[in-house]
């Protein structure tokens, strides 16, 4: 068995053993990373020096408390658990926020949104995709999903890789795609303003996270263009690091800006050991051991990304956002009582509970954003789109502005004030199919410490206040009255400005009623 990759030799065999020849590797990953080689540092030059480098590094399920960074009051039993010292190091360098939300429960709604700056209400793509004109939704009694935008994001659509390309930027996208569906044209990453992809198609999970099973199990799933890694002792995480690295010093040699969507599939099931960090985790029952090696592997990865910006000498003039679309897997698939590996929080992925959508974020940018810092605000996954648009110094087109609903969060990054508006909103008229505690079709809106669910299905509501009771264990609706019907009507003038879809009555085909009476 191998032992964990060290991380300067790690970095050192990229550059020397994989980079050059990465496309036909003569040797497997663990073994070329094992042996010592010399390296090079170059530095920003030309172009490299006047436009910031951008990093967004998307973890796939990645739970609030899935690190060993602390995003609670206190260090939780989870947090101990977990190996995560690169996600660690980011945060030295940046600010960490602790009440950070993806833009939906399940990825593709907070994929997209990450790209187009706008809300799955907006947008209607609110649920996960997978093949062409395919309704993905599980049956939930009484209701019927709206017609949803089924295939994704699409060509013509308005991308942040897109504006980030015609302003200079060579845009990258490594690893899980899920934006467009199966047989679309968006099922392309490069349809969507990516000059490159490596790896990423219309499905949502790996065949296999082992290349000595080639990525593959001769199904939808099956991770495309990654031949030269086939039958080799490397994990897929391990095998994306590797391209990335590669394609960022490709674009420091060619002084060109880039902008990385680094996209690794972990820590997406099947749940799947990585040997090389399994003695770390030998007090943990067999799946929970698995869960944290795929952690572990995912933060190696953000690591030799951090070391590669490092040696081309580009950290300085690099923006790195690091953040997960949806909360950790808690329904099924793993040891332990279901609706608990995000505790304190409730619930998890596909809930409209805290479990399924806070999320951890940390972001870094050297000379704007105090190291250390930390921040309370609640921000959502829609705000990447128009903070790198301003952080790069790209312009929106007017004609997406009014479908805009991120904010731009480079004032609070710098240390001023937080963005406006304060209202946080969710919109998932889909079941996932997993029976657990929020898991339905529902609407939510956070204002300040209150959050507002509302649930499809009866149109009943519960109301919570996040300062004190982030578990959401005590339902205040009935106490508080006057605030459920202001946020009601809120939420209701939210989703109709937004132009979301509603369910619909099984019986009637109707819409159900907008929450809130105004």
């Amino acid at each position: 068995m191998f032992q964990p990759f060290d991380q300067p030799t790690f970095m050192t065999c990229l550059k020397s053993k994989l980079i050059g020849s990465l496309r036909i590797p003569s040797l497997a990953f663990a073994v070329a990373c094992l042996q010592g080689c010399s390296t090079t540092t170059a530095a920003p030059i030309g172009l490299q020096a006047q436009k910031p480098n951008v990093v967004v590094f998307l973890v796939d399920d990645l739970g609030w408390q899935d690190l060993s960074l602390a995003l609670h009051s206190s260090v939780t039993p989870f947090n101990k658990r977990y190996r995560t010292p690169h996600v660690e190091r980011l945060a030295a360098r940046g600010m960490t926020f602790t009440q950070a939300y993806a833009s939906a429960p399940v990825c593709t709604p907070t994929r997209t949104s990450l790209l187009t700056g706008s809300s799955p209400a907006r947008n209607h793509i609110t649920y996960w995709i997978l093949r062409e004109n395919q309704d993905t939704s599980a049956p939930w009694p009484g209701l019927l999903p709206p017609d949803w935008n089924v295939n994704g994001l699409q060509p013509g659509s308005v991308t942040l890789p897109e504006l980030l390309k015609e302003s200079g930027y060579r845009t990258l996208h490594v690893g899980k795609a899920h934006l467009g569906a199966v047989m679309t044209a968006g099922a392309d990453p490069r349809a969507l303003g990516f000059d490159v992809n490596i790896a990423g198609h219309g499905a949502g999970a790996p065949a296999s996270y082992l290349g000595t099973e080639s990525f593959a199990r001769d199904s939808v799933w099956d991770v495309p263009g990654l031949e030269a890694w086939h039958d080799k002792d490397v994990f897929l995480t391990e095998a994306l690091a590797a391209e990335a690295c590669e394609a960022i010093r490709q674009c420091v040699e060619d002084d060109v800006p880039f902008f990385l969507h680094m996209a690794p599939y972990a820590v997406h099931t099947p749940i799947t050991t990585n040997e090389r960090y399994l003695g770390h985790y030998a007090d943990l029952p067999a799946r929970e051991a698995a869960y944290a090696s795929m952690i572990e592997t995912v933060d190696a990865a953000l690591g030799a990304l951090l070391e590669q910006l490092d040696e081309l000498g580009v950290t300085e003039n690099t923006l790195v956002v690091f953040t997960s679309d949806n909360g950790g897997l808690s329904a099924h698939g793993r040891d332990g009582d279901p609706h608990t590996h995000n505790a304190p929080l409730r619930s998890g992925k596909g809930s409209a509970y805290e479990g399924g959508i806070r999320v951890p974020a940390v972001i870094a940018w050297p000379g704007h954003i105090a190291p250390g810092s930390r921040s309370d605000v609640p921000i959502i996954t829609h705000d990447i789109f128009p903070t790198v648009l301003a952080a790069t110094g790209t312009k929106v087109p007017e004609s997406h502005i009014p479908n805009m609903d991120g904010r731009d969060l480079t004032l609070l990054l710098e240390g001023g004030q937080a963005p406006t508006p304060t209202e946080l909103l969710w919109h998932q008229p889909h079941y996932w199919g997993v029976s657990g505690p929020g898991i339905e079709p529902f609407s939510a809106l956070r204002s300040g410490d209150w959050k507002l669910i509302h649930w499809h299905a009866n149109g009943s509501m519960q109301l919570y206040n996040l300062a004190i009771d982030p578990g959401e264990s005590q339902d205040l609706a009935l106490e508080h009255p006057d605030v459920v019907n202001r946020l009601a009507n809120r939420l209701g003038e939210s989703l109709r400005d937004a132009g979301a879809q509603r369910s619909r009555n099984e019986t009637t085909l109707e819409p159900i009623p907008w929450p809130g009476t105004s």
